[in-house]
């Protein structure tokens, strides 16, 4: 009897279906204001002012945990990214944040250096 896959592993599979192939593909907004759609941002603030860091990290937290992949090479930016992903994978559920890293060896390098 083949056993059943977790709740954990469901999450990672779905993440990973909607990860880039590449981070380059990440070409999002740097700075300013930036309206995400309400797919995304369902409950609460849907602007988010890019140059203020506490609105920055909230948009990256909500884009990746409720974001497509189209939604992510849109509204994700790579090398915002990696600047914020030794704070930011400390933010997110740890299924987002283990396929993002598994996916981009440059994002688990990123968090290495860091700690």
């Amino acid at each position: 009897m083949a056993s059943q896959p977790s709740l954990s592993d469901l999450r990672r599979d779905r993440f990973a279906r909607r990860t880039p192939a590449a981070l380059s593909e990440l070409v999002g907004p740097e700075r300013g204001s930036v309206r995400l759609p309400l797919h995304l941002a369902w409950s609460g603030l849907t602007t988010f002012d890019l140059d203020q860091p506490r609105l920055r990290m909230s948009y990256y937290r909500i884009v990746l945990a409720e974001g497509q992949h189209d939604d992510l090479v849109r509204y994700l930016n790579r090398g915002l990214l990696v600047s914020l992903w030794p704070t930011l994978r400390t933010l997110i559920s740890r299924d987002v944040r283990e396929v993002w890293e598994h996916a981009f060896d440059e994002l688990a390098r990123s968090a290495q250096a860091a700690a």
